[in-house]
């Protein structure tokens, strides 16, 4: 600008000459000038000398436009001047007038949800005490909206504020509209001829945003899953047989509005091919080739599939490995013909050295002692390498469950070629859990669980736990030890201290809950193991337990005796004092790749306890409990489940209708391990039916399962098995830690002493304690007589005054001499029972089977197991359960 100045200043003052076609005009030389005298004006921070410091103007020396004109440009070039002009050019007196940039007194965020504050002031240059320069807000936007990118806000925008304050200070505001994730709306996929859409939309990772993924994080738009997208339809089609497929284009279009992308690849299938000859070249002269290669999964004729082409390099290397080949090259060759579309594959396995284990390397452990995971390790320093063993040394530190998942060995190349190190990088996870559960009910009034367990005590792996239950009919504490390594040798010693005191119920025939019998059992347990082979071992045991089982004497005694008529005589049977010293062991098989969470292998366990030496209870109690994971692909995890159980009592009869194994040593089947089925929902039980009659008179036995009351006995033989399938999700589902599953379920308990009835019917001989036949066929009340302690009936006397006596005189009174005076007869004491049906029900080893889906969630605040669960099959009497559900959580 001020270089025209001078020139339309001459351009005002004459007539513009007539155009000369001939002779182009000549061109002004610049007109050079002196700086006389050099000024700055407007400076309040800046030191003038600064100012001049910025440009090359001095005092003395000549100056043109073009001098003036840089000069203004290296002093906006600073960023310390919001406006820069020049005076006095035509005198020489130059003066520089300036405007300083604002001090940024404060930055404010304002409007930002999504990203917290402390992740946006990381990104931004911009901060209190700076100079404010447009060009550092702009360039502060700039990284503010790619940090909204990231996390797929496309429509985030950024407005910048300044409030100018005194002293030439300013704050300056992001106002920050987030805006919703851009989500993808639709992903096209063009030149697919073989398979849909939705099937290749399966193979991805990114979604398309629907009802059904409102819980995935992938429905977002990202560039790099956009490229792993790519590779997951190349390894689609390569498992096909698709050898020539590929992504010829893959775009990503913003709708206008910034909410949606859609996403479009182009593809090329091309033809599918089958597996030609497959070989096997080794330079390992152990090895026989053609023996490697029939052993190998893929065979010529197959479709050709990729992934198995990586799984016999795996179980090559595995075989070499097996042979003490640590870091053998298996190099799969190619042989494409197009003519007859066959894909011709040889391995090449390189020539390598037998290698030994230089050493083993632990890293990462802080709480963990080293011993505790050496210990575990299979293969120990000098040692001839081998994978089977590294293998199992991994399934073993996975089944502590004290580090990350999916922990692998790895092997690193030692000092020499023929050297291994094995390494364990390992990351550690809460081994503490603790478990809690309150509520309220109506059968149990407030309920409390609590249990605490420690996996790794003081980090040697030992094993430290404790539980307290309480309720109004239960109440239990334990505590409970585990040395893995006795004295670091291979033996495993425990111990439990317990004490339990349980108040078994039924529901009466108004629908309430009522204790029938009290047991309350004091005892420990010492236990002991080895291992016999890599995958068998034997464990020990003794207990000590003493048992004492009452009834309440208001309700269920009659003249200081139980009464079989009010508490049933299988509960009378069941009352009294007993010790139970039982000495017992397990013989365990466990091949499992991780005892917290398997995913292959099986294990057995077969054990017996014999109760007798000593104490009052004799019996053999054996059981075997048996399951097996399949890992069936795609993330699927199928498993089988069997169990069972039989106990042999050791002692005499204990008379007719009653069964030599007590009420309270019977096995039980139920909720939580047969789902479906209430807690005791299955097997031998009593039920008393009461008789009900209607307006017209008619009797009945009534059918409201509520007014039945129940009485589980338990059985002396069960068995129980399960299918499950563990179902993958989606990426969303997997952060969130659902883990569903699918099951059917058969089992039955039985074996038990049929009871002799509490009352008979006085049509089947009974004379006294019976309920009687009508005269209109009804059942009729049954009379319990009130005995004294001599077994006598007692009566009641009215006496004229009006007053009560009770005497054992049927008429009258007794006199001086003893004998009954009087004529009128007294009136009998004792109670009047309503008639019902006592029933024996249950006790069949026919199956019940119940289906049913449930899920586990590692939720924020503890591991979570919700099941719904229905009985298909189902005998009379059992107790079916709909829902169930536990919850704990880890420290």
């Amino acid at each position: 600008m001020l270089s025209s100045l001078p020139l339309a200043a001459h351009a005002q003052g004459q007539a513009a000459p007539a155009p000369q076609l001939a002779t182009p005009a000549p061109v002004a030389a610049p007109v050079t000038r002196t700086i006389l005298s050099l000024r700055v004006e407007g400076s309040q921070r800046i030191e003038q000398d600064t100012v001049l410091s910025y440009t090359k103007l001095r005092v003395g020396q000549p100056f043109t436009n073009e001098t003036l004109d840089q000069a203004i440009k290296d002093l906006y070039s600073s960023d310390f001047f919001a406006d820069v002009s020049i005076a006095g050019a035509e005198s020489g007196n130059i003066v520089l007038r300036i405007r300083e940039n604002p001090v940024i007194n404060r930055v404010i965020l304002e409007g930002n949800k999504r990203l917290k504050e402390d992740k946006i002031r990381k990104e931004i240059k911009l901060a209190p005490r700076q100079i404010f320069t447009r060009t550092a807000v702009r360039q502060d936007i700039a990284r503010i909206v790619e940090l909204y990118r990231r996390q797929g806000r496309f429509a985030a925008s950024i407005q910048p504020k300044m409030v100018a304050l005194d002293q030439n200070r300013v704050d300056v505001v992001f106002e920050i509209s987030e805006g919703s994730k851009s989500k993808v709306r639709a992903i096209n996929i063009i030149g697919n001829e073989v398979f849909k859409d939705s099937k290749l939309r399966e193979q991805m990772a990114t979604k398309q945003a629907r009802l059904t993924t409102l819980l995935s994080s992938n429905t977002s738009y990202d560039q790099d899953r956009m490229a792993y997208d790519q590779q997951k339809l190349r390894q689609f089609y390569l498992t096909e047989g698709y050898a020539d497929f590929r992504v010829t284009s893959a775009v990503a279009e913003l709708t206008p509005d910034k909410k949606d992308f859609i996403i479009t690849y182009v593809v090329e299938e091309g033809p599918r091919y089958k597996f030609g000859d497959v070989t096997v070249d080794s330079s390992i002269r152990d090895f026989d080739n053609k023996k490697l290669a029939e052993g190998l999964t893929i065979k010529k004729g197959d479709w050709y599939d990729a992934k198995k082409v990586e799984n016999s390099v795996d179980q090559l290397n595995e075989t070499a490995g097996l042979f003490g080949y640590a870091f053998t090259e298996v190099n799969p060759e190619f042989n494409r013909d197009r003519e007859t579309l066959t894909m011709s594959m040889n391995f090449n396995i390189a020539e390598a050295k037998r290698s030994y284990v230089e050493r083993v390397e632990i890293n990462g452990n802080t709480n963990t002692q080293d011993k505790v995971i050496r210990r575990e390790i299979r293969l120990a320093e000098g040692d001839a390498f081998n994978s089977f063993q590294v293998k199992r040394s991994t399934d073993r530190i996975n089944s502590l469950g004290y580090f990350q998942d999916k922990f692998e060995l790895k092997q690193n190349p030692g000092s020499a070629p023929d050297r291994v190190i094995l390494t364990a990088d390992i990351e550690e996870k809460s081994t503490g859990e603790l478990q809690l559960s309150a509520g309220f009910s109506s059968l149990e009034s407030f309920i409390i669980q609590a249990s605490i367990r420690q996996r790794n005590f003081r980090g040697k792996g030992q094993e430290l736990r404790a539980s307290v239950n309480y309720s109004s009919y239960s109440k239990s504490i334990e505590l409970g030890f585990t040395e893995p390594y006795l004295f670091d040798k291979n033996i495993a010693i425990g111990g439990d201290i317990f004490r339990r005191d349980y108040n078994s119920f039924n529901l009466t025939a108004s629908g309430d809950r009522n204790t029938t019998y009290q047991q309350v059992s004091t005892g420990f347990q010492l236990r002991t193991g080895v291992p016999l082979t890599e995958y068998w071992s034997l464990s020990g045991r003794y207990g000590l337990s003493f048992d004492n089982v009452t009834l309440d004497k208001s309700t269920y005694y009659t003249n200081g005796v139980c009464d079989p008529i009010r508490a049933g005589r299988y509960l009378c049977d069941s009352i009294g004092n007993r010790a139970t010293s039982s000495v017992g062991y397990s013989l365990v098989y466990d091949s499992l790749n991780s005892r917290l969470r398997p995913s292959a292998g099986h294990n057995f366990i077969f054990s017996q306890d014999f109760a007798g030496l000593g104490g009052d209870v004799k019996y053999i109690r054996t059981k075997f409990n048996a399951s097996k994971f399949w890992g069936i692909g795609g993330g699927f995890i199928a498993s089988a489940r069997a169990e069972g159980g039989y106990i042999k009592s050791l002692e005499k009869s204990r008379g007719v209708g009653i069964d030599k194994i007590r009420i309270t040593d019977r096995f039980y089947l139920g909720e939580p391990d047969f789902r479906g089925f209430d807690i005791r929902g299955v097997g031998p039980r009593v039920q008393r039916v009461p008789y009900v009659t209607d307006a017209n008179g008619v009797q009945t036995l009534t059918t409201n399962r509520d007014n039945i009351v129940d009485d589980a006995l338990g059985g002396r033989a069960y068995y129980s098995g399960r299918l499950e399938l563990e179902i993958p999700l989606g990426s969303g589902a997997r952060e969130l830690g659902l883990r569903p599953s699918i099951y059917v379920q058969a089992g039955a308990l039985f074996g038990v002493t049929r009871p002799l009835p509490t009352i008979a019917n006085c049509a089947n001989g009974a004379t006294t304690s019976c309920f009687p036949t009508l005269a209109n066929g009804a059942i009729g009340q049954a009379f319990i007589p009130t005995l004294d302690a001599s077994g006598a009936q007692l009566y009641s006397f009215t006496r004229a005054d009006g007053g009560q006596i009770t005497t054992t005189c049927p008429v009258g009174i007794p006199d001086s001499t003893g004998a009954c005076n009087g004529i009128v007869p007294n009136t009998r004491l004792g109670q009047a029972i309503d008639p019902f049906l006592e029933r024996f029900v249950g006790d069949s080893a026919k199956p019940r089977i119940s289906v049913g889906a449930g899920v586990n969630w590692t939720s924020p605040f503890g591991p979570l197991r919700i099941d719904v669960a229905y009985a298909l099959l189902k005998d009379k009497g059992d107790d079916t359960k709909l829902v169930t559900f536990n919850v704990g959580t880890s420290f």
